[in-house]
């Protein structure tokens, strides 16, 4: 019961902030950028909030339990992205944009821009649309009795949870969103730094472990080099490092930024941030996985040993962090869209002179529509992919068909449109084709196609589409 009591406590001040900054939203600067008055802790707070969701709490997390030590790699790709971010965030805060699409579209014109908004408006709703299907999962599990049986079913919850997140978004937008990533920063950072001693000393330490895991038949999980080859570092590290290089939503924090040295500043500081989040993520994962033999138990690794292993205090502390991250991940992935389909779309070729009122109150509907669609592409997938595997493939998409474009766009002056057309749409098709058509399977040989994921063809093709179509098709002087 106190699992849910404090979730349920935790939830009602978020309504409350969420009600209460909504009286302050007037004009879309308000509502998608938090009227550009972030200080750099703020950013930090709410930069890692929105990193650090469902990808790591379930997704490295899941990958640990299935893979043990080894997964301690895992954030390696997304450290390094934001270590090139920190040359970046200045620069992008100087453009006094609203969304990734419109530095596109300035660069290349509104062809790229349109590509651009249908990539990301695809890879985001994957990342809503599993960030349902984990504030599920947790309300699923805190609802459950000893026996093993819920109040609610696991469909139940994950409407549930939704309904949430996609009010709590439509209420305040960035302005509610990122000060309350704040306090989900540093209470997830001090909830993990107290549960993993606890559980390592509940574990037995590292002979207790080792035991464990060889009475499970995992020897395996102890180890930390061997257990992964080249190519699956490559497959699990290289699409965190394209999402986080150009992450709308890391972007729309520099837009929101007071001035560029606070983008910056606030970058610099993230790196480490996140280094220390994810391995302790991954640790306490690890762990915890020594004493969990049943394998549907150990998808949500994290939950499930908050729920049974550590005090109920902690314990609770624990999932009202969990579920503080899950839906600070999810507004910022329906948020983005949302806006990026009012300015690029909408304000760009339907209406060019829509009030500031209006702009609000469409951008609240449009939250509402794509959250709706997130729920319907959650149905879809919740049978056929793990929480790993989802983050992957959206990670892909957007990395692969916007990343190389949006990069060049601020420090190639020889790109052309063509170049950047080009990219994106290979990057998205080969994504597409590579993962969903069954076809490429007889095209590719089997230990190709087995042993390399989607994002390496795609992005290796994206930036060859780039290069090959900047140099033999350039802008007319």
């Amino acid at each position: 019961m106190i699992y849910l009591i404090t979730i349920s406590v935790y939830l009602i001040i978020l309504i409350g902030i969420g009600l209460y900054k909504a009286g302050k939203i007037k004009t879309q600067a308000d509502f998608a950028i938090a009227g550009r008055s972030l200080t750099p802790w703020v950013l930090v707070g709410t930069m890692l909030a929105t990193w650090i969701g469902t990808g790591s709490i379930l997704g490295n997390a899941g990958k640990t339990y299935s893979t043990g030590m080894a997964a301690l790699i895992l954030p390696i790709g997304s450290v390094f992205g934001i270590f090139l971010l920190t040359k970046i965030a200045g620069k992008v805060r100087s453009y006094k944009k609203f969304t990734v699409p419109e530095i596109i579209g300035d660069r290349y014109g509104s062809t790229a821009r349109i590509l651009s908004v249908i990539a990301l408006v695809m890879a985001y709703m994957v990342i809503v649309s599993y960030q349902y299907n984990a504030g599920g999962a947790v309300l699923h599990t805190i609802l459950t009795d000893k026996t093993g049986t819920s109040l609610i079913s696991l469909e139940t919850a994950t409407i549930i949870a939704a309904i949430f997140i996609i009010t709590y978004t439509m209420l305040a937008g960035l302005y509610s969103v990122a000060y309350t990533d704040v306090g989900n920063g540093i209470i997830m950072s001090i909830s993990l730094l107290i549960a993993f001693p606890i559980l390592w000393v509940k574990a037995g330490g590292m002979s207790g472990m080792e035991y464990a895991f060889q009475a499970m038949e995992k020897p395996d999980h102890m180890k930390f080099f061997g257990v992964y080859s080249f190519m699956d570092i490559i497959n699990f590290c290289l699409p965190g490092f394209l999402l986080v290089l150009g992450d709308a939503n890391m972007y729309q924090r520099f837009f929101a930024s007071r001035d560029e040295k606070g983008a910056t500043q606030a970058t610099t500081i993230l790196i480490a941030a996140v280094l220390l989040v994810e391995l302790l993520i991954i640790a306490t994962a690890w762990v915890s996985s020594s004493m969990i033999p049943d394998a549907e138990v150990g998808k949500h690794v994290l939950i499930y040993s908050a729920h049974r292993f550590l005090p109920p205090f902690v314990g609770a502390i624990m999932m009202t962090t969990i579920v503080g991250i899950i839906i600070s991940t999810a507004d910022s992935y329906l948020l983005v869209p949302a806006t990026t389909l009012m300015r690029d779309i909408y304000q760009k070729h339907i209406d060019t002179r829509v009030n500031e009122k209006k702009i609000v109150l469409l951008s609240r509907m449009l939250v509402l529509g794509l959250g709706i669609i997130a729920y319907f592409v959650s149905i879809g997938f919740s049978k056929s992919s793990g929480f790993f595997e989802r983050a992957l493939y959206a990670y892909t998409i957007y990395g692969a068909a916007i990343t190389p474009a949006l990069v060049a766009a601020l420090f190639w002056k020889n790109v052309s449109r063509a170049g950047a057309v080009l990219s994106i749409s290979s990057g998205v098709v080969t994504t597409l084709v590579w993962k969903e058509v069954n076809f490429v399977q007889q095209l590719v040989p089997g230990y190709l196609y087995g042993n390399v994921d989607e994002v390496l063809p795609a992005i290796s093709i994206s930036i060859l589409a780039l290069f090959f179509g900047s140099k033999f098709f350039p802008d007319k002087k």
